[in-house]
């Protein structure tokens, strides 16, 4: 099994990334892990302090779950992801069950921030863009999916997303093994990447 882990700011294109990828290593098993799926269950806040909880900052990460589930996947072994909610600010109360395929790519911006989660990756990729370019991809993603207002999204940009991103995600890209800029959809990059799994797939098969 390989396990990717892809990182970036909020709103920098790892979605994009992660789909490109997935379609250039089409006919291989692929599951894509997402780091939002592990926010901590907050069942016991009601939602005015729900909104208030800072997630961007990496204790609002069950890192010690996200950590249990991927060393479980990479023993062959199915797990339940938790599903959350972006509305509600937290846990569904449902899970999505997972179930161990040869790639596994991990995506979220806080995921080089835990040294445990980071050591699991055999390849960590850094997605690249202007802070303007995610400011208005932020904007744009959460007043259309996730019922925020324009003002809000602003608030939270200024108060939490930026100091977090210079804190937290900026500092992680020394650890990449690869670093994307991805201002505009970058083929060759993603090429490479393909290759690389291709390569360490074939080793593991060998």
């Amino acid at each position: 099994m390989l396990i990717i882990g892809i990182t970036g700011g909020t709103g920098c294109g790892k979605t994009t990334v992660v789909n490109q990828i997935v379609k250039e290593l089409s006919g291989k098993e692929v599951t894509v892990v997402s780091q939002d799926s592990y926010y901590r269950d907050m069942s016991h806040l009601p939602y005015s302090e729900r909104v208030k909880v800072n997630f961007d900052h990496p204790s609002s990460i069950d890192f010690d779950l996200l950590k249990q589930h991927l060393i479980a996947l990479k023993e062959g072994k199915s797990v339940e992801s938790p599903v959350y909610s972006f509305v509600e600010h937290n846990r569904t109360g449902e899970t999505i069950l997972i179930n161990p395929t040869k790639v596994i790519i991990v995506e979220g911006i806080l995921i080089f921030s835990h040294a445990d989660i980071r050591s699991l990756f055999d390849i960590k990729i850094y997605v690249h863009a202007d802070s303007d370019e995610r400011l208005i991809r932020r904007i744009k993603r959460d007043t259309t999916e996730r019922g925020r207002d324009v003002e809000e999204v602003l608030n939270r940009y200024q108060t939490t997303l930026k100091p977090m991103h210079l804190q937290f995600i900026e500092p992680t890209k020394e650890y990449a093994d690869i670093i994307i800029p991805n201002n505009k959809r970058n083929n060759v990059a993603i090429g490479i990447i393909r290759t690389i799994v291709h390569n360490r797939i074939s080793q593991t098969v060998s």
